[in-house]
């Protein structure tokens, strides 16, 4: 793996265990914070599309906002994460995030929902790659394939907020509930910012080792060599970010369709009830979570490569059986498989592309990542108002796949 992030040599850098440790507490803690919200608004989506009145296909272009948002403010996210590092502009993010989740349940037309999920979508989207430059450097310091276990804090965020969003759908408004989750939000980020504002993003032990003539990214709190290492990059690292990009862009669109269209497939087509169908995305979350969890071990025993292919593969399988079952339980077991075989592609694309190309490379790759989420929503309403919705989402196990087919045919070139 190439050398990641040349920092700042501070007082504040993480320098021994006790600050890693911190550290990796406290990014997980963002994670996990980041997946809560999100799940609290996602189970909220068919209550809100009653509220505006929106037919499947408005409803797809109003949820663009949120992909819109993110893909818009990645890359400019990871120029910030560049000048003024990935730390600050994580707590930044957080903090909108946690007000912007407050302003859907007060639209009543599906343009002025689309317009701030906008602004949820840039606060959503800029997080995504902030933390996950940190991530990256952390991940390099400790020298042990964790990402998956960040973004299982993620999908176990997911879970909790699904699971509490089922069971105050029935007696709580949308309005009240996400202001609740835009207060929690602060708090979290008011008790764990301290500590990612004092630690620095650490060095990795091969770039301590080797100098800094040695690195071929710099990071992000060291704007000039980041700079000067992107000229360093090669036509072949470019393409191999690109190649990540498009393996996360097919496996957000996967996540994405499921957030935003899971629930409504259950209630609608399955006929469930409100807390069911919200539970249906919290059996998605929760096999994420087991597979993000279990995640390190399969990277080490299996390798990127192999990870790659077998997960598109199983989640393939499971979507089918998610979008084409007839009964409610076996609906569920299809999305809870499908969430096991997407579980650590997104991680592995990520962390490579972060490892190739510092922040950019992340950036890049949820740019990319996102655009699946920008495509998702519109394609599915739309799908699903030429043929159904079940129909729209066999989509998603074709692009895991396609995520499969892409992580096989590159084997050579991504091997690790």
């Amino acid at each position: 793996m190439p050398q990641i992030n040349k920092t700042r040599t501070r007082d504040t850098a993480p320098g021994h265990g006790n600050d890693l440790t911190r550290l990796r507490i406290a990014l997980t803690t963002f994670f996990a914070l980041d997946g809560f919200i999100f799940a609290g608004w996602v189970v909220r989506i068919p209550a809100i599309k009653e509220q505006t009145g929106a037919s499947p296909s408005t409803l797809g272009l109003a949820l663009l906002g949120v992909s819109a948002g993110a893909v818009i403010t990645m890359m400019f996210t990871g120029r910030l994460c560049g000048r003024y590092g990935s730390h600050p502009v994580t707590v930044a993010c957080a903090v909108l995030l946690s007000l912007s989740v407050t302003l859907p349940p007060l639209t009543h037309s599906a343009a002025t929902l689309g317009a701030v999920l906008l602004l949820f979508g840039a606060a959503y989207g800029s997080i995504n790659v902030a933390f996950n430059s940190a991530a990256v450097d952390l991940v390099a310091a400790l020298g042990r394939p964790v990402m998956p276990t960040f973004h299982a804090a993620f999908s176990l965020g997911g879970m909790i907020g699904a699971g509490l969003g089922g069971l105050v759908a029935g007696s709580l408004s949308p309005t009240l509930h996400l202001l609740g989750l835009g207060i929690i939000g602060l708090l979290v980020t008011a008790l764990t910012a301290p500590t990612l504002l004092r630690l620095e993003p650490p060095r990795s032990p091969e770039h301590t080792s080797a100098g800094p003539e040695h690195s071929t990214t710099a990071g992000p709190d060291d704007p000039a060599p980041a700079k000067a290492a992107a000229h360093r990059l090669t036509p072949r690292t470019r393409r191999l970010v690109v190649v990540f990009g498009l393996i996360a862009l097919c496996t957000a669109y996967g996540e994405g369709a499921l957030a935003d269209w899971g629930a409504l497939h259950l209630r609608q087509d399955l006929g469930s009830s409100a807390g069911v169908a919200a539970a249906g995305y919290s059996c998605f979350a929760l096999a994420m979570t087991v597979g993000r969890l279990t995640g390190t071990t399969l990277l080490e025993r299996l390798g990127r490569t192999r990870t790659v292919v077998l997960g598109g593969g199983v989640a393939a399988a499971g979507m089918l059986l998610g979008a084409l079952a007839p009964a409610l339980w076996a609906a569920l077991l299809g999305y809870s498989v499908a969430g096991l075989g997407l579980a650590n592609l997104f991680p592995v694309a990520v962390e490579r592309a972060g490892a190739l190309a510092g922040p950019s490379g992340v950036a890049t790759a949820s740019t990319l990542g996102y655009g699946g989420m920008l495509l998702g929503p519109p394609a599915i309403g739309f799908m699903a108002d030429w043929f159904s919705l079940p129909a729209a989402l066999t989509s998603v196990a074709v692009l895991a796949g396609v995520a499969a087919a892409i992580g096989f045919a590159t084997r050579r070139a991504t091997a690790g």
